[in-house]
């Protein structure tokens, strides 16, 4: 019945299904991206095969973690082995671009010393298979995954020897793929890696104090955040000046960072609330971007974190400033921010409370945790903030998406109405003057989620785990971003059927007590 009925209702979408209220992909600029995204460990699988070795992902998600995890990436999507077909559903679809990650320990399984030639092949022959059918990659260097090694050896990230071993790596990448890719990510979501894996123990490599309510046996939530994100701008930093003396001159390429960008929103009108929130937004962005374009922290942050705060050398601050070309975000929440000044006053403070935010998920009108508000606004906003206090320097969004829970259905209308509504938006930000250039769908596939594991949802594609071909079912936003990508427009009752389907909120999802 279900596949009856699913048949049925491709019929009817690839008709007349694709972008509502008149606008279409060639309303857009020409040079305008739209692509998928994905990463490594998220769809790779062959997590054992032809010499790759563990990373810290693989720990996390082989360790129990309270049930976090929800499975492992040993299998994942296979796209290992089925990369061919997966980029046939790419140029079905009409992507111009795919945005995935290199994995180190593939790579480098060491993360120093010698090159893995079949981990070298593959991606050869994935970057290949992409431009042979049109498909632009954009490459990340780091989505979460530090082999297991450099973590053993000298702690990973927390130690300044991995700007050493991270340029060496990137340098590897450049020298094998840069006459074929333009676009280079060093890191995936900074901010997030700094704060949840470092601050929180949350995730990998989860380290924390051990005061956290995260199963940490290591780590400095109070001190180690602010160490890890101070050596990620320096390795950005030294990739991007490699990449420019070395490689830009003949290949003309474009390096970049990623964050985790949320909406911050106060809680009220008060000046204590306004206030607090561009301070959350000076701890989650500023941290960031104040390096990248002024060569220095924020001032608030100056003022909270004190001597636990890195300081960058003249030559360093030097190096850091200018060295993103564009800047990618991925965007999925939204928060309310209080004013707390209690928490300003509390000593050795981890992170979270140096920013003065108490994140508490609050799901409003019965939101389920597995639906995510539409937003589309609040992006509007933050990116217009960006533009105001950084310049308006080139955007791709990475990530943007809809988590619902993972089952057999592939009727997913609340996926197709926030992409409706997300992509519809970009259109009046760009002729409002904002440098986007390109807007990604978070996820291709419905990958290994990094704490949804298997039961979260964001893919355009079904996988049924049980299957062993995995073989991989469109659902109804799949078609939707394929009519949409090739021009075709869809009718006024298509459009009620979205609204009437979607029982997804308007309202933000977090509230920030501060």
């Amino acid at each position: 019945m279900l596949v009856m009925y699913y048949s049925f209702a491709v019929l009817l979408v690839a008709a007349i299904f694709s972008v509502a209220n008149g606008f279409i992909k060639s309303d857009f600029p020409p040079n305008f991206l739209f692509g998928a995204s994905t990463s490594a460990y998220q769809v790779e699988g062959a997590a054992n095969e032809d010499g790759r070795k563990p990373s810290i992902w693989d720990t996390f998600a082989h360790a129990d973690n309270g049930g976090k995890t929800k499975g492992d990436g040993d299998i994942a999507c296979d796209q290992y082995h089925k990369y061919k077909d997966d980029v046939k559903l790419m140029a079905k679809m009409g992507l111009d671009a795919y945005r995935f990650s290199i994995s180190w320990s593939r790579l480098i399984p060491d993360g120093k010393g010698p090159i893995n030639p079949k981990g070298l092949d593959y991606y050869n022959n994935l970057i290949d298979e992409l431009t042979s059918k049109g498909i632009q990659p954009h490459v990340t260097l780091y989505h979460w995954d530090l082999p297991q090694t450099l973590e053993d050896e000298y702690g990973g990230w927390v130690s300044r020897r991995i700007i050493k071993d991270f340029t060496a790596y990137t340098d590897v990448c450049f020298r094998e793929f840069v006459d074929r890719v333009k676009y280079w990510t060093t890191v995936n979501e900074g901010n997030a890696c700094s704060i949840v894996g470092y601050g929180k123990g949350d995730l990998p490599p989860q380290r924390c104090s051990s005061s956290s309510m995260s199963n940490c046996s290591k780590g400095n939530s109070s001190t180690e955040p602010y160490l890890v994100t101070h050596h990620m701008l320096l390795a950005h930093a030294s990739a991007a000046k490699l990449y420019r003396t070395k490689y830009k001159a003949k290949q003309r390429g474009f390096i970049s960072f990623n964050l985790l960008v949320f909406g911050f929103l106060p809680l009220t009108n008060t000046s204590e609330d306004i206030i607090a929130a561009q301070r959350a937004r000076d701890f989650y962005i500023g941290w960031f971007l104040n390096p990248f374009i002024f060569g220095e922290y924020p001032d608030s942050m100056k003022k909270n974190v004190g001597s636990r705060l890195p300081y960058f050398t003249t030559k360093e601050s030097n190096l850091v400033k200018g060295s993103i070309d564009f800047l990618g975000i991925n965007f999925y929440l939204a928060y309310y921010v209080k004013n707390n000044a209690k928490s300003l006053q509390k000593k050795d403070r981890d992170h979270t409370l140096d920013m003065a935010a108490d994140l508490k998920l609050n799901f409003g009108n019965g939101t389920s945790p597995y639906e995510i508000p539409v937003i589309p606004g609040i992006l509007e906003g933050e990116l217009r903030s960006l533009k105001n206090n950084y310049g308006n320097f080139p955007i791709y969004i990475y990530e943007s998406g809809q988590q619902t829970r993972r089952n057999s259905s592939l009727d997913d209308w609340s996926r197709v109405k926030c992409m409706h509504e997300y992509i519809g938006s970009l259109l009046d930000m760009l002729r409002d003057g904002l440098n986007i250039r390109g807007y990604f769908v978070w996820s291709f596939l419905d990958v290994f989620e990094l704490l949804g594991g298997y039961e979260a949802s964001y893919g355009l594609y079904y996988i049924d785990m049980k299957d062993p071909t995995l073989k991989r079912q469109p659902k109804l936003s799949s078609v939707w971003y394929t009519n949409f990508l090739n021009n075709r427009t869809m009718d006024s009752k298509i459009t009620m059927k979205i609204e009437k389907n979607s029982s997804i909120s308007n309202t933000p999802l977090m509230h920030v007590t501060t």
